[in-house]
C-alpha cells in the first residue's frame, strides 16, 4: 500500500532509512514532536515564510483555499495561520504540562492555544492525508477548515473531496512527495476551478521529475530553487547517512556539505502556469 504520510518527516523506508512509521497517526502530535525534534526536524520552519508569501498571492477571494498534502496534524496550517514558530511548537508539545495531559485535555488546551495566536490574515486551509486520527486532531483544534483521510493512490476521491478541490488555489507539500503520483494530482487538478500553484519541499534522495512531468500535462511549469537547499533533519546514524549520500549521487547531485555533513536536505519546487512563471521570481518568494 502506498503511504501518504503526514507532514513529511519520513520518506519510504528503503534500504537503511528510518521510517518513524508509528508517529504519523496518533491521537495527537506529541510523539511526532518528541521523536523528530530529537533529530532537529526543520522542513516546516523553512516552508513557513514561503507558504505565507504564496498564500498572500493566491488567496485573494472568498472561497479560495490552500490544500496541504500529507498534512498530518496540521503543522503547516499552524505555522501559516498563527503567530508561532516551529521551535515554539516543539517547546509546546514537549513541555511537562502538555506531556502530562490526556488527549482530550490537550485538544481543549490546543483549541484555545491556537485561537489566541490566530493571525488576522489567516486563510482557509484544507488537509489531505491517509492518517485519520491526525486529521481528526487538526480539525478538532481548528487548524484545518476541513480534512480528508483518503488515499488517492489506491482509491478514487470522495465527492466531498472533489467538491473541495474547486476552491484550491495553492497546494503545499513539506514531505511525502515520494509517496505521490499522478493518481493523487490528477483528480485535484481536473476539478480545480483554476490551475493551482504547487509548492513542494522534496528530499534530495528522490526524484520529483515524474510529478513535474505530470503537472506539465496540466499546463504547470515546475521550477526548482537553486539558491540553496534546506535541512530536513539529522541522520539517525551512519547507515542512514550512507543511504542518503548514495541516493543523492545516483540522481546526479552533489552531497558534499549537505548529506555528507550529517543531514537530509530538501529542494523547493514550485509549479505555476507558464503565464505566472517569474511573477514574482521564485528567488523573491524564498528570500522575501
Amino acid at each position: 500500500m502506498t503511504d501518504v504520510r503526514g507532514d513529511g518527516a519520513g520518506e519510504p523506508a528503503q534500504h537503511t532509512m528510518t521510517p518513524f512509521d508509528d508517529i504519523y497517526d496518533q491521537a495527537d502530535p506529541r510523539a511526532f514532536f518528541r521523536e523528530l525534534g530529537a533529530f532537529g526536524y526543520r522542513t516546516p520552519h523553512h516552508a513557513q515564510a514561503v507558504f505565507r508569501r504564496l498564500a498572500g498571492l493566491r488567496i485573494r477571494n472568498p472561497g479560495d483555499a490552500v490544500l496541504d498534502l500529507c498534512c498530518s496534524y496540521g503543522i503547516n496550517a499552524a505555522l501559516l495561520n498563527h503567530e508561532l514558530t516551529l521551535d515554539e511548537l516543539n517547546a509546546h508539545y514537549t513541555s511537562p504540562r502538555v506531556v502530562a495531559m490526556t488527549t482530550r485535555e490537550l485538544v481543549e488546551h490546543d483549541t484555545a492555544f491556537f485561537r489566541a495566536r490566530r493571525r488576522r490574515d489567516a486563510v482557509p486551509v484544507f488537509g489531505l492525508d491517509i492518517a485519520s486520527r491526525a486529521i481528526a486532531y487538526a480539525r478538532a483544534v481548528g487548524l484545518l477548515d476541513d480534512g480528508f483521510a483518503e488515499n488517492l493512490e489506491t482509491s478514487p476521491p470522495s465527492a466531498a473531496l472533489l467538491d473541495m478541490a474547486r476552491s484550491i488555489r495553492l497546494i503545499t507539500i513539506t514531505g511525502g512527495a515520494s509517496f505521490l503520483s499522478r493518481a493523487t494530482f490528477q483528480p485535484l487538478l481536473d476539478h480545480a476551478a483554476t490551475p493551482p500553484w504547487i509548492a513542494a519541499f522534496v528530499l534530495r534522495t528522490g526524484s520529483y521529475a515524474p510529478i513535474a512531468e505530470h503537472l506539465a500535462r496540466h499546463g504547470l511549469t515546475t521550477e526548482m530553487y537553486t539558491g540553496r537547499t534546506f535541512v530536513q533533519r539529522r541522520f539517525t546514524g551512519a547507515p542512514e547517512q550512507r543511504y542518503a549520500v548514495d541516493a543523492v549521487r545516483a540522481l546526479g547531485q552533489d552531497p558534499d556539505g549537505r548529506e555528507s555533513a550529517g543531514h537530509f536536505h530538501t529542494a523547493l519546487h514550485l509549479a505555476r502556469p507558464a503565464a505566472d512563471t517569474g511573477a514574482p521570481p521564485l528567488g523573491e518568494l524564498v528570500t522575501g
